[in-house]
């Protein structure tokens, strides 16, 4: 998903250079999904940058996989809406990835392109996506589904520790999980103006109150891999916030909310998938910093090349 305008940030972030030899956040990205063997990269991005965007970095990708686009449009709605004259930013999230469903035929990993997750992330997502096609292309045991209710979709979440996920130059917003004990999601809750508070971590609840929390809790970075039934279940769930609160000009329908509904409807299940790996990204021009001394000490390392591209 690279169509944010990036308003905290005062910019379009996605295109600001954090790396040693001029990279993006978003190259690293790249770099890590074709490593962990993604086939195809398809970005969610405005339809007036296309040319530029492929010309500056689409065409490099393409070294790596194969490239795709996809358009986040304000009237990209169901039959029978209509936009409202004074709405001007995108629909969110969730309709970020129902932009890309014509592109999109295969089990695929769902990101942010400003995030950076880590190596191990991409491994351990493309593993699970890969064992769950396997599985799904082994028939039938006999009598399996004699009952005919509807098979829950399955899918996976990356999850990282709430308090490595903090700026330390303003709040943010924060999927707070919870997980059951068999290592699935039970629930996920959008929390507003995250930020430390002493020893802990407190933020605002979906319900409007202060929610004190220890900063131990998981928390998604939309990290997400989905199979292409998810789909069918974004265009009702947007047909239903558009019926619902489409008149609001800021109204958004995030991806963690749509999931978390699926999960307490029974309709999907979400593994809760786990990295060594820390997050870490730029949601205020002032982590631009942190983050470049981040990958540089990565570079160090040996965990990456000073130059992604040559």
């Amino acid at each position: 998903m690279a169509a944010g305008v990036g308003s905290r940030y005062g910019g379009l972030k996605q295109v600001e250079p954090v790396g040693p030899g001029g990279e993006l956040v978003m190259d690293y990205a790249v770099w890590h999904a074709a490593r962990a063997g993604v086939e195809r990269a398809v970005f969610v991005i405005r339809r007036d940058l296309e040319r530029d965007f492929h010309a500056l970095r689409g065409s490099r990708y393409a070294r790596l996989l194969e490239v795709a686009y996809a358009f986040q449009e304000l009237d990209d709605v169901p039959p029978g809406f209509a936009v409202p004259p004074e709405r001007q930013k995108p629909w969110g999230t969730a309709h970020a990835i129902l932009a890309a469903r014509e592109r999109v035929t295969a089990p695929f990993i769902a990101i942010n392109a400003d995030d950076f997750y880590g190596a191990a992330a991409f491994q351990a997502m493309a593993s699970f996506l890969r064992a769950k096609r396997d599985a799904a292309a082994t028939p039938d045991a006999p009598g399996e589904r004699a009952s005919g209710r509807e098979t829950p979709e399955t899918y996976a979440m990356v999850a990282y520790e709430l308090a490595k996920t903090l700026s330390p130059h303003g709040q943010v917003a924060r999927g707070i999980c919870e997980m059951g004990e068999d290592g699935t999601l039970r629930s996920i809750a959008e929390h507003t103006a995250v930020e430390r508070d002493g020893d802990g971590v407190r933020g605002v609840a979906p319900d409007g109150g202060v929610r004190r929390l220890t900063g131990r809790e998981p928390v998604s970075m939309n990290f997400w891999g989905f199979r292409p039934g998810l789909f069918a279940h974004l265009e009702e769930r947007f047909a239903r916030f558009l019926a619902e609160r489409g008149c609001d000009p800021g109204a958004e329908l995030y991806l963690p909310a749509v999931v978390d509904e699926l999960v307490a409807e029974r309709k999907a299940t979400v593994r809760v998938l786990h990295t060594p790996d820390a997050w870490f990204g730029v949601t205020y021009r002032e982590d631009r910093d942190e983050v470049m001394a981040r990958i540089r000490a990565l570079v160090e390392s040996g965990a990456y090349p000073a130059r992604l591209w040559t």
